[in-house]
């Protein structure tokens, strides 16, 4: 981006950050009296080009009245001000926003064409530089999900968004591990002990995670309530040169950046291209230094993939890019019908995890199984065994207590290790008939625990009390819910009295 050493007075304004959090998405705020406005036409919605001293954007106007800024100043979102380098006072340049040229490509894709390296390339380093709107951003999205992504599209898409960001190196060791799961799966919190499995082993495996998006709980979310995860690229560094491994938040760092615009925009539209969830994963997994990654694939009527031709096919896809990107990548599909462990929501979820690594009585055996299992395939990739040496080596490291000294290393050197602390208001949900618990709603189950506060309050959420299979009474303790305030207590209370099916006792889903 050009510097701008003199900014001419007639197009600049006093910067002031208004406080205001759109995310990702860059807004400014200007008098709907201001003299820019009327001499270059602005008005609410348009896109401006804003410029600071070394840096430049394009923006969302928004107006407000003369009472809620002062004259010759122009406000900030949050986001704006901080991709701006801003600070109170700073005089900015506004302008009619330049033509952007990847908009051609995009309208390319949207036509039913196959785009080139070189407009893929311009498309994800527009949208990083934020360039596009956020409609602009969705048009890209939606088409890529209804009109289908390309094998070679998808490889494009991940370079691109490696790219974007930074890119982790670790020329000391030839091998780099890394394990993804896809998602859908409340409870699913295996990341913190496979990493602790395989690093114990003496795999490296510098693990960033992000927070959650859709669900109660991201792998950062329920790893904050343990210990530090918002490291610095450094501080990541240390850590992993310490201890073989990290359990860190992925956002500081700055790996492929480009791909949580993306995920912004996904999740509002509830869009979910198999082309951009494979470059979304392997992108940051490239940027991570990775050269080994598996991926856990749950199916089952309620998570992310549905069935089995849908798993295999995205298993297909993640193959093929993985090999043109010379990745060394496993997928394994796992059993998604129901939430794994007891606990869903930050605090509960890490109450598992300690459990199971500390083998203590009354572990979810479910958490404990899946986590060997992924575990075992990390290290068959490592060492060549058989998978069945491999699980065997890895309940022998989880059961032998070498997995919880290693979690504890990694957390010590991340800032030290914190016992989670519970919710203060709950309340228990029972079954109002008797039978066997045939199924649940892993997507209501989600709702449930996040109308409760989850992720954002990391002590609400769920403790189940029932597993799959298993006889209940009339009256019997089904889940207890968890929430730190009465109001959202009982926000999530009135949803599940209007919301039976999140359990199916006696028969199970149509």
């Amino acid at each position: 981006m050009t510097a701008i050493h003199e900014i001419p007075c007639d197009q600049c304004l006093r910067a002031r950050l208004m406080g205001i959090d759109t995310h990702e998405e860059a807004i400014v705020f200007m008098r709907e009296d201001c003299a820019i406005c009327r001499a270059e036409g602005f008005t609410a919605n348009t896109r401006l080009q804003v410029k600071s001293t070394d840096r430049s954007l394009i923006a969302t106007l928004h107006t407000v009245s003369a009472g809620v800024l002062p004259s010759g100043v122009i406000g900030f979102s949050d986001s704006a001000w901080e991709f701006l380098n801003l600070s109170p006072g700073d005089e900015v340049e506004v302008r009619h926003a330049p033509l952007v040229h990847s908009l051609s490509a995009l309208r390319r894709k949207i036509d039913g064409y196959e785009l080139s390296e070189h407009e893929i390339n311009g498309i994800i380093g527009d949208i990083s530089r934020r360039l596009y709107s956020d409609i602009e951003i969705a048009a890209f999205l939606t088409t890529c999900a209804t009109g289908g992504v390309t094998r070679r599209e998808t490889r494009a898409l991940t370079d691109a968004m490696v790219k974007s960001g930074n890119r982790l190196q670790w020329p000391e060791y030839p091998r780099v591990f890394d394990k993804h799961c896809i998602g859908g799966l409340p409870g699913n919190r295996t990341t913190p002990i496979v990493i602790s499995i395989a690093s114990a082993a003496g795999l490296l495996i510098p693990k960033t995670s992000s927070h959650a998006i859709t669900s109660p709980a991201g792998t950062a979310d329920t790893m904050s309530v343990l210990t530090r995860v918002d490291l610095s690229l450094r501080a990541l560094k240390r850590v992993v040169n310490e201890t073989g491994a990290c359990l860190a938040a992925g956002g500081r760092v700055g790996l492929s950046p480009t791909d949580d615009i993306l995920i912004r925009i996904e999740r509002a539209l509830n869009l979910d291209s198999e082309g951009q969830l494979v470059a979304s994963v392997l992108s940051k997994k490239v940027a991570a230094g990775s050269t080994h990654v598996l991926i856990d694939m749950p199916v089952g009527p309620t998570a992310k993939l549905r069935d089995q031709n849908q798993a295999q096919r995205l298993a297909r896809l993640f193959s093929a890019v993985a090999e043109d990107l010379q990745l060394v990548l496993r997928c394994v599909i796992t059993d998604g019908t129901q939430p794994v462990g007891y606990g869903i929501g930050p605090v509960e979820e890490a109450r598992d995890v300690l459990t199971v690594l500390r083998n203590q009585a009354g572990a979810p055996a479910d958490l404990a199984d899946r986590a060997v299992l992924l575990a075992s395939h990390l290290l068959a990739m490592a060492s060549g065994e058989s998978d069945a040496h491999c699980q065997e080596q890895a309940r022998h490291l989880l059961t032998s207590g070498a997995a919880n000294r290693q979690f504890e290393r990694i957390c010590a050197a991340q800032g030290g290790l914190r016992e989670p602390t519970g919710a203060r208001y709950q309340a228990v949900l029972q079954a109002g008939r008797s039978g066997v618990l045939a199924a649940v709603d892993n997507v209501r189950l989600a709702q449930l625990a996040k109308l409760a506060g989850a992720p954002s309050s990391p002590a609400a959420g769920l403790r189940l009390h029932v597993k799959v299979g298993e006889e209940v009474s009339q009256g019997q303790a089904l889940a207890t819910l968890f929430a730190t305030t009465p109001g959202e207590l009982a926000y999530a209370e009135e949803y599940y009295s209007r919301n039976h099916k999140l359990f199916y006792v006696g028969e199970p889903p149509e």
